[in-house]
């Protein structure tokens, strides 16, 4: 355990970020996982656009690498063109 206030403090703070970058985590891959169990084009369609705004935001808040975003966004699309 942390001895000294500012130690408590970052303690404190580390834990608060873990639980909000799990959740993150969780988002982004629950967005993923909805565009690829996607049945009809429309719902695909759909569930694109909203991961593709969640990589993005996590690739800009450094959540996941910018260019792992991309590379996503590119493999989720390329995949929808291929099976619509």
């Amino acid at each position: 355990m942390p001895r000294t206030k500012s130690a408590r403090k970052a303690h404190r703070q580390t834990q608060r970020r873990t639980e909000q970058n799990r959740a993150q985590r969780s988002r982004v891959r629950s967005a993923v996982k909805a565009v690829r169990t996607a049945q009809t084009p429309e719902e695909r369609k759909t569930a694109l656009a909203g991961a593709e705004r969640i990589l993005d935001r996590a690739g800009r808040k450094g959540l996941i690498h910018p260019n792992a975003a991309a590379r996503l966004k590119r493999r989720l699309g390329k995949a929808g063109s291929a099976a619509g």
